[in-house]
């Protein structure tokens, strides 16, 4: 059998699988089971069964809730207009609170629908969190997916809770928009001398780009050895003369190390992980021990002072009548 093809060429079909047994204290799975050849064609063809449970339906139900405060809200921001809300769609926002509320609840009109929003969106992705950490439990699988989401949701917490907390305002949240969101990003560095400079930022870069490496190299390796069974990892690992000594062989020749079946996830799960855990600490440090990245990376023989035709160079903080 020969895989020449980005995607799966070979369709197994055969009668739909319910999965294994559950506990007692499960509710039952949903979606009858059937096979959508498309499917087959990027993955596995079956569809369902899909198990909700109690925590799938708080998050299901909350995150709705949330984007629909969301949307209703710049909607409501065009006038109701259903034309100029698609045409303004990319620069609509729904905007945290004003400074001069502080850490308390302001009007809903002015900062009360993002906090509102903001809390049903936290209670649907911990719900989440917390579904994927007990169905792992439940099948009798390591808990590897979510302690990986669970470093996504560390930067989460950070934009829109932990920051906001320590710098006493909830105004440092992050705006709900696509362009919205993307300025609120750029000011951010530009208000805290260029988060290049920030060292956990760079590592967060390192991590990012490195993931993207390494799930190509992986990706593209077990491709290249499919047609001797390549895909079957867990069997190759054990397995000598075929798919996984090739695979081996390649990286040692190429590259003159390589890493084995089961080491390459290992090392893409951590990847993937420390971006969100070194960008959350980045983020988290910015505003609240550094107020300057750029003078920061000065001052500890990072970056380059300004040039002497520019003036001494001097920190808007330390200006009498500059309130903190």
């Amino acid at each position: 059998m020969q895989y020449q093809n980005l995607f799966t060429r070979v369709q197994a079909v055969g009668p739909t699988h319910e999965g294994v047994e559950l506990g007692p204290q499960n509710s039952a799975r949903d979606i009858k089971p059937f096979l959508v050849h498309l499917f087959g064609r990027l993955g596995n063809a079956q569809v369902g069964p899909f198990y909700l449970g109690t925590l799938g339906l708080i998050s299901l139900v909350t995150g709705t809730l949330s984007i629909n405060i969301m949307g209703f809200y710049m909607l409501a921001s065009v006038g109701w207009d259903p034309i100029e809300f698609i045409r303004q769609l990319p620069w609509l926002a729904l905007e945290p609170p004003s400074p001069k509320y502080g850490l308390h609840f302001p009007p809903m009109n002015e900062g009360g629908w993002w906090m509102f929003a903001s809390g049903l969106l936290l209670v649907s992705v911990l719900s989440w969190w917390l579904r994927t950490y007990r169905r792992a439990r439940q099948l009798g699988m390591g808990t590897h997916i979510a302690w990986a989401f669970a470093a996504a949701i560390w930067l989460f917490l950070v934009l829109g809770l932990f920051r906001p907390i320590l710098m006493g305002s909830w105004s440092e949240g992050v705006p709900y928009g696509i362009f919205p969101h993307l300025d609120w990003t750029a000011a951010f560095s530009l208000r805290y001398g260029n988060l290049f400079y920030n060292p956990f930022h760079a590592l967060s870069i390192v991590f990012l780009y490195g993931s993207t490496l390494l799930f190509a190299m992986h990706g593209a390796t077990i491709l290249a050895v499919t047609r001797y069974g390549g895909d079957r990892e867990i069997d190759q690992i054990i397995d000598r003369g075929t798919a996984s000594e090739r695979a081996a062989l390649f990286w040692r020749w190429t590259m003159g190390w390589n890493a084995t079946m089961e080491s390459i996830h290992r090392w893409a799960w951590w990847f993937a992980v420390l971006c969100p855990l070194a960008g959350g600490i980045g983020i988290l440090l910015t505003g609240t021990v550094v107020d300057n990245w750029y003078l920061w990376a000065v001052k500890h023989g990072v970056a380059p002072s300004y040039p002497a035709v520019l003036g001494t160079v001097i920190d808007p903080a330390t200006l009498q009548g500059v309130k903190p």
